[in-house]
């Protein structure tokens, strides 16, 4: 698949933060094994692979809900940040061409109002979207997980300053235009809502809970996705996010807390503290009364870990320097400056960018595999991207087969071997992470036999390299392997994911 060059996209990305990053900036003025969940040196190059036969990937799709190419292309980012769009001052234009799109620059700007007391939760974001699709589009689909845990309800969703009706279906808040917004204009989407987090760990209410002490908020800020169903029959992420180029927050909480977020705290002010964030997929929090911090350095980067009494900070920090170290020598540097690990009330590990959720109570014996996976998120998912829950292997398998190698911890499946190219909705339980993990873990790692160290990993890395903050893909990790060796791949993708090759 077709990347435009980095510095081209960066160019186009920073002549819109002056009209993006500075209204979102005034906004917040007035608002066992668990389930874990830089350039490339010329030596290190590898051609991009061409011809992908088989399936389109999971969101390189024609149909006209979810169009082709769900990176941003440097002609149209350009196009945007140069072109004064003929609209209206909302930037919508009449019409209807029943389009929605990835691929879209967007930044948001949150206030969240939240009482640590009783649970409740009062967000209002506003998005500001510029459309460099390719394509006029005429509604967005926002993921939002308080829409299936926190009974949220919506109180206001405009578009340019003017009321539209919105619905909410399953984890989306369907939001039309009220018109259309050309390719290169751009509008600001409005959307409050309330919820109430969950007081409990059960099921998957450990993503938006407030228990033992601990607030957990995971995909709460209404986010620009594709229609994806929350229900699966395991501890799959059921999502996909492109990355912002900004994100603004501002918290006022009933009393004073510690929170650990993807971003920099900027400012604070009483009982309200404001945290920016550039170049993430998603902005989930934890926060509780009596954190603690442990932090260390590893080269230009920070570790800190937020820990309560009792907790492994130690432990946790420890293994997240050897993991960082490890993963910067395999696969490019850590994308962020500061990475940071926060305790949970419990649940599952969890991946953010620039932030891995560690729960209370994890094995210490485990505790250094659990945070090396979560680590290894740092790359696939935060920095490339996929569809996570259409297909698992591109982030799941390959973050797995980094903890397992650089741990030495490789082992056999406890399932029967089986296809790596279903979706999510398709593993049952005791077998989803036998199959995408370990197999897909274990399929990696023999092709790095097969093929050698040193034309692995310079595979690897070109992957890595050429997805800087976009979207990858099963197909695409595959394909960049098979070109770095003179060996024909092929063959043995057959076999495990059939509906790609």
């Amino acid at each position: 698949m077709f990347r435009p060059p980095r510095l081209a996209r960066a160019w186009a990305v920073a002549a819109l933060i002056v009209v993006l990053i500075l209204p979102a900036a005034a906004l917040s003025a007035s608002t066992g094994e668990p389930r874990i969940g830089r350039s490339l040196p010329a030596t290190e190059a590898v051609a991009a692979p061409t011809g992908a036969p088989g399936a389109p990937g999971p969101l390189a799709t024609t149909s006209a809900t979810h169009p082709p190419n769900a990176t941003i292309s440097a002609a149209t980012a350009s196009a945007a940040a140069k072109t004064t769009p003929t609209t209206t001052t909302t930037g919508i234009v009449p019409g209807s061409v029943n389009r929605t799109s990835l691929d879209l620059i967007s930044t948001y700007g949150v206030g969240l109002r939240l009482n640590f007391a009783t649970r409740r939760f009062i967000a209002d974001t506003t998005i500001t979207v510029v459309n460099t699709s390719g394509g006029p589009i005429d509604r967005l689909e926002l993921n939002t997980i308080a829409a299936r845990l926190g009974g949220m309800r919506l109180t206001m969703v405009t578009v340019g300053g003017t009321p539209v009706r919105a619905t909410i279906d399953d984890q989306t808040i369907i939001v039309p235009l009220g018109g259309i917004l050309e390719v290169g204009a751009s509008t600001k989407v409005r959307v409050v809502y309330s919820a109430t987090l969950r007081s409990t760990l059960t099921g998957s209410n450990w993503l938006f809970t407030r228990t033992n002490g601990i607030l957990e908020a995971h995909r709460w800020i209404p986010w620009v996705s594709r229609r994806t169903p929350f229900n699966r029959p395991n501890h799959g992420d059921p999502f996909v996010t492109p990355v912002s180029p900004f994100v603004h927050v501002s918290i006022t909480s009933d009393r004073v807390l510690t929170y650990a977020t993807p971003g920099s705290r900027v400012a604070v002010s009483g009982l309200r503290q404001t945290f920016e964030a550039t170049n993430v997929r998603d902005f989930a929090f934890t926060a509780a009364p009596d954190y603690r911090t442990i932090s260390a350095l590893v080269g230009d980067n920070i570790i800190r870990v937020y820990y309560r009494g009792g907790f492994p900070a130690a432990a946790t920090l420890a293994a997240a320097k050897r993991a960082l170290t490890k993963f910067e020598a395999l696969v490019g540097p850590y994308p962020y400056r500061t990475y940071r690990l926060a305790q949970t009330a419990g649940g599952y590990g969890m991946e953010s960018p620039g932030l891995t959720w560690i729960p209370t109570g994890v094995a210490r014996a485990n505790l250094p595999y659990l945070v090396t996976h979560e680590t290894g998120h740092q790359w696939f998912y935060s920095l490339i991207g996929n569809d996570q829950a259409r297909q698992p292997f591109a982030d799941e398998a390959a973050t797995d087969f980094l903890a397992r190698y650089v741990l030495g911890l490789r082992r056999a499946s406890r399932c029967s071997t089986a296809r790596l190219d279903l979706t999510i909705y398709r593993y049952s339980t005791a077998c989803y992470y036998e199959i995408i993990y370990i197999q897909g873990g274990n399929f990696l790692e023999g092709l790095r036999q097969r093929m050698g160290p040193v034309a692995f990993w310079r595979g690897m890395r070109a992957y890595v390299g050429a997805n800087h903050f976009q979207f990858g893909s099963t197909t695409e990790l595959l394909n960049y392997l098979d070109a770095a060796t003179l060996l024909n791949l092929r063959p043995r993708y057959t076999t495990r994911f059939p509906s790609l090759y």
